[in-house]
């Protein structure tokens, strides 16, 4: 595999509006903290834009009815339908996307923090995340993110290109999101979950097949071992 993930880290890529791969951040955060490996392991965010791949803005009726799915597995979060008035729902999630990577030029602390904050606006508060001032606002929510600096990033456009670019040159290595890559070489898309569609996408529904969340576990010790 042709990606270069730096020790003590976890190469991730995902999309900030992908249910399935909020779930698998936060069993991989709470197995990391649950093992006592917060300080060893770091996410890596790469972005995988759904709306560009699938060439349609996010799709609420998606999203509709795969919330009940995703969100019995992990109610802890708090997913929620959308509750605000239907014209506020987000399209596009490359301006929070975009987000992340400027937070990651601060730090992985920070882009793993935005990263998450800006998940649970969406999925639990219902927040228009496509909008830079609310971005920011949630940015304010991140102790480890400056948000004068972010501000200024966003402003310039300077995460854009090079998240972009990485984009676009692992097309052919990156299966979905959530797609993990560890030093080791190895690699598992959306890990502890299997599952199938009834029906089209969009029509139908999910149906999980399989669910092993210890799978995160082994994910963590993988990407702790030097």
């Amino acid at each position: 595999m042709s990606i270069d993930v730096r020790p003590g880290t976890v190469v991730v890529y995902t999309d900030i509006v992908c249910a399935w791969s909020t779930l698998a951040l936060h069993r991989f955060y709470a197995e990391r903290e649950r093992l006592g490996l917060t300080d060893e392991v770091r996410v890596d965010h790469r972005a995988f834009l759904l709306e560009d791949v699938n060439r349609f803005p996010i799709p609420k009726r998606y999203l509709d009815v795969e919330l009940p799915v995703v969100g019995a597995l992990a109610p802890d979060l708090g997913w929620t339908p959308w509750q605000q008035d239907p014209s506020t729902w987000p399209i596009t999630s490359a301006p929070a996307n975009e987000a992340v990577h400027a937070a990651k030029d601060q730090s992985l602390v920070a882009a793993e923090q935005l990263d998450m904050a800006l998940r649970l606006a969406f999925f639990r508060d219902s927040r228009p995340i496509s909008l830079q001032h609310e971005v920011l606002d949630v940015a304010g929510g991140c102790d480890a993110v400056d948000v004068d600096a972010l501000r200024d990033a966003l402003d310039e456009g300077r995460a854009r290109g090079p998240m972009m670019r990485d984009y676009r040159a692992r097309a052919d290595d990156v299966q979905g999101s959530p797609h993990f890559f560890l030093q080791d070489g190895s690699d598992v898309h959306n890990p502890g979950v299997e599952l199938h569609w009834v029906g089209e996408a969009g029509a139908g529904f999910p149906v999980v097949d399989a669910y092993e969340p210890e799978a995160f576990a082994d994910l963590v010790r993988r990407a702790a071992a030097r």
